[in-house]
């Protein structure tokens, strides 16, 4: 087979790891293949050539992203022109589906095998992506089981693949491994705050997470707080909060990076809705998911909603197994009440890792061998 191009585009930290695994995945099996279009650090660590920043598409909520919608149209408009030119023996869309879809859609009308890696979210805000998603994607790559029999349903070619997190993350407990990674004393209750990976979310949520910290710190006082976070940019935000909110006396840790040893060394933790959910439950952490936004944007996904959660773990579960509290239901008074809860409460601490062990197994299915599979199989066709 010839040495073939296979054009990616991802659109955030997520979609990054996928596609760093992916390409570690296929670089075994086809020496000399060039992988290149948008993506992040991890994919350009395992040799993607990214035309534009990836930073660009990381916006989310419907108002945020008018306000940069020029300037992604505009990218999307010369990556595309590149990619006809260029005719890449595939192009793989690694989530991001607002970007992606539409891309996808010409560029197989132009004869070039297009693979979605993640599906939209379809079972939560937008089933009616369906027929979209049928005229833009030769194959469906699904990191869930649920996800099949939607796609099988309206006649789109599927895979199920897993979740390469459940395959990095260990199925033992790794607490004490973590704490003394991160040099923790054992004694202490470790808190974790995950308030995004993005800028914008940090925006909405950082002095909310601040101030639900210190209403934490007066229940539990022996508390110690973790905050990972992924650059310079969401870390001055997330200082300027703690300056702001009177929080720079709380015993507090800020981490570049590090969310998994965070969330590992945690006893509870309070998260921003997102992958990280997802981190927190394979392992076994208990846990509050939140989310703050535009109020706009929250009306207008609230419309289309059409489940009572949006946290992966409950999810998967099909039911409420840690706590939500979203927009207006997100205050400090809440959260810290929440936190707490879930701390303190011996059911939680005993029922609740039994349930997630039990997703963490279905999710682990060696995901970057089983997705490098199926993209083979269309270079091959």
């Amino acid at each position: 087979m010839a040495t073939p191009l296979i054009a990616m585009v991802a659109g955030e930290a997520s979609g990054d790891f996928l596609g760093g695994h992916l390409i570690e995945a296929l670089k075994s099996r086809l020496p000399g293949a060039r992988y290149a279009g948008i993506g992040g650090p991890k994919m350009e660590s395992a040799g993607f050539d990214s035309w534009f920043p990836m930073e660009k598409l990381a916006v989310r909520g419907y108002v945020e992203v008018l306000r940069h919608y020029p300037e992604i149209i505009g990218i999307r408009r010369r990556l595309r022109r590149r990619m006809l030119a260029e005719k890449p023996a595939l192009f793989v869309g690694i989530d991001a589906p607002d970007f992606n879809l539409d891309l996808e859609a010409c560029l197989k009308r132009s004869g070039i095998p297009t693979v979605h890696y993640v599906s939209p979210s379809i079972w939560a805000w937008r089933g009616a992506r369906l027929g979209r998603i049928a005229r833009a994607v030769d194959q469906m790559l699904v990191l869930f089981p649920f996800e099949v029999a939607l796609y099988r349903q309206a006649n789109i070619p599927v895979a199920y693949v897993g979740h390469p997190l459940a395959d990095a993350i260990p199925l033992e407990d790794s607490t004490a491994a973590a704490r003394e990674q991160l040099r923790l004393s054992g004694e202490r209750r470790i808190l974790a705050l995950l308030p995004g990976s993005r800028q914008l979310e940090l925006r909405y949520m950082a002095a909310t997470f601040v101030r639900a910290a210190k209403l934490a710190h007066e229940r539990l006082p022996q508390a110690h707080f973790l905050v990972p976070l992924v650059n310079r940019e969401t870390r001055s935000l997330f200082e300027a909060a703690l300056y702001d909110e009177g929080g720079q006396d709380l015993p507090l840790t800020i981490l570049f990076g590090h969310a998994r040893e965070a969330i590992a060394a945690s006893d509870a933790v309070l998260v921003a809705s997102g992958t990280a959910t997802l981190e927190t439950a394979l392992y076994r952490k208990p846990m509050v998911i939140t989310y703050r936004m535009a109020e706009l944007t929250w009306k207008i996904m609230s419309r289309m909603r059409y489940q009572p959660y949006v946290g992966l773990p409950n999810i998967i579960a099909g039911e409420f197994i840690v706590p939500e509290l979203l927009q207006d239901e997100a205050t400090p008074e809440n959260l810290a009440q929440a936190l707490v809860n879930v701390h303190d409460d011996p059911v939680i601490g005993r029922r609740l890792p039994e349930r997630l062990a039990a997703i963490h197994r279905s999710l682990r299915q060696d995901t970057a061998a089983r997705a490098a599979d199926a993209v083979l199989a269309w270079l091959q066709r």
